[in-house]
C-alpha cells in the first residue's frame, strides 16, 4: 500500500469513528457529561459504550481487532520523536493507560489547557497512567525549538512528544487542536474531545480508562 493510499485509509477511519461518536452522542450525553463544564469542550465516548441499535453506526474493525473486540476502536499507531530526538510510536506505550493530546505552543486554547493536565499529571506514576503531549511541528509556525521553549518556560513534567513529519496528525485526522483521546491499557479508545477541555473534564475522561 503507497502512502498517499494509506494516508486516505487512515483519514476515512477516523471519520468514521467520528461518525460513530456523533450518532451515538444524544444517548451517551448524559451519562459521559461530566459536571461543570461551562464553555469547554464535550467529552464523547466512543460506540464502545453505545446501545445494540447505535452501535451499527460504530466503524469497520481494523485488521488486528477479533471477533470478541466487536464495537471497540482500537487507537491507531503512529511515528514521531521524542524529547531527545528518538524515534517513538504510540505502540510503544500501550500496556498503560493514556491521556493523547494535539497541541501547539501558538494555540491559545491549548495553552489554557496545559496547566490542567500537567496539574493532573503530577497524581500518577507514568506506570499508572501516561500523558503523551504532542505539539504539531510545522517547521514554520512550529518548530521543535518552539515547542520545547513553551514547555520549559512553564515547569510542564508531562512526557512530550513531537510530530514533525505529521503522521500523527494525518493518522488521527487532526483538523484543529487542541485534541484529546482517553485510551485504555488495551489500547483502546474510549472517549475523546475536541477544544480545550477543564480539568473536570479531564478527570472524568481518565476515570474511563482508570481501573
Amino acid at each position: 500500500m503507497n502512502k498517499k493510499s494509506k494516508m486516505l485509509l487512515y483519514i476515512a477511519g477516523f471519520a468514521l469513528l467520528i461518525l460513530a461518536a456523533t450518532l451515538s452522542y444524544n444517548y451517551l450525553s448524559k451519562k459521559y457529561r461530566a459536571p461543570g463544564l461551562g464553555n469547554t469542550a464535550t467529552l464523547a465516548a466512543t460506540s464502545a459504550a453505545a446501545s445494540p441499535d447505535e452501535s451499527k453506526g460504530a466503524p469497520a474493525k481494523t485488521p488486528d481487532e477479533t471477533d470478541e473486540d466487536e464495537g471497540k476502536v482500537k487507537a491507531p499507531d503512529f511515528t514521531v520523536i521524542d524529547y531527545d530526538g528518538n524515534e517513538a510510536t504510540l505502540n510503544d506505550f500501550i500496556g498503560t493507560p493514556i491521556v493523547l493530546n494535539f497541541w501547539a505552543s501558538w494555540c491559545p486554547p491549548c495553552r489554557d489547557e496545559m496547566p490542567h493536565f500537567n496539574k493532573v499529571s503530577e497524581e500518577y506514576r507514568e506506570d499508572e497512567l501516561l500523558f503523551l503531549m504532542v505539539d504539531l511541528v510545522d517547521g514554520s509556525t512550529e518548530t521543535v525549538e518552539t515547542g520545547k521553549r513553551y514547555i520549559e518556560g512553564n515547569g510542564f513534567t508531562f512526557k512530550v512528544l513531537f510530530d514533525t513529519k505529521q503522521d500523527a496528525a494525518i493518522t488521527y485526522g487532526i483538523r484543529s487542536i487542541p485534541c484529546t483521546f482517553f485510551i485504555d491499557r488495551d489500547g483502546y479508545i474510549v472517549g475523546g474531545a475536541r477544544g480545550s477541555i477543564d480539568e473536570d473534564t479531564l478527570r472524568y475522561g481518565i476515570s474511563l480508562i482508570i481501573d
